[in-house]
């Protein structure tokens, strides 16, 4: 069990996500997780690349057949904009402005909704519009594993800062949960990354051709 401290702005420490031990560890073994998680999306962007000119029959529609530029730029630009309001709620967690951080989180949590909202829809249309299903070819079937797996990514970030928000919303903020608010924002970031990456192999090299 936990003893929360009492903290004010000039007693707070500066870099409260690394101020115990059990934060450094956390800190450590997040950097652990990260390398696994970059040797799978590489594994799948090298399977992507081997398969996207894979295609069963002449009529097999390709990446400059169906990709829409346009839709993919705003899906980055919501996406890089849930970085820089996640930058924000750190910013304010370091200050111990809890409210703040809240508040930045949630926008953070919005504007991650909006991008999956955006690749559903993705989805929809070219399965509607071009019958670019997953078995479609060994094409499609490396797109949707990889932006999907992105996805699912963002699926699991949101739902780790929304539990981090409903579950200190009373407690507000000690050494404790400020390491875990940290290492969320930094998943986040690294979601946002992985991203970028997609946006221009998948999306900017594919209507290239």
């Amino acid at each position: 069990m936990h003893v929360e401290e009492q903290f004010t702005p000039k007693t707070w420490p500066e870099a409260p996500e690394r101020a115990t031990l059990e934060g450094k560890n956390k800190f450590l073994g997040f950097w652990f997780f990260l390398g696994g998680e970059t040797v799978l999306f590489a594994s799948l962007f090298a399977t992507y690349l081997a398969l996207k000119d894979s295609v069963a029959t002449p009529s097999d529609v390709v990446a400059k057949d169906i990709f829409e530029l346009p839709l993919a730029f705003i899906m980055t630009m919501v996406l890089l904009t849930s970085s820089i309001t996640s930058v924000y709620a750190i910013y304010h967690m370091k200050n111990l402005h809890f409210k703040k951080m809240q508040a930045w989180l949630l926008v953070t949590v919005l504007l991650g909704l909006t991008f999956l909202g955006l690749e559903i829809y993705e989805f929809y249309h070219y399965t509607t519009e071009f019958g670019f299903g997953f078995t479609s070819s060994a094409f499609s079937s490396a797109f949707y594993t990889l932006v999907g797996f992105h996805g699912a990514h963002v699926v699991f970030g949101l739902s780790w800062m929304i539990a981090l928000m409903v579950r200190n919303a009373k407690r507000g903020l000690s050494l404790y949960n400020a390491p875990k608010f940290y290492i969320a924002s930094l998943y986040w970031h690294f979601i946002d990354v992985v991203w970028v990456f997609i946006f221009t192999v998948v999306y900017l090299m594919g209507m290239v051709g």
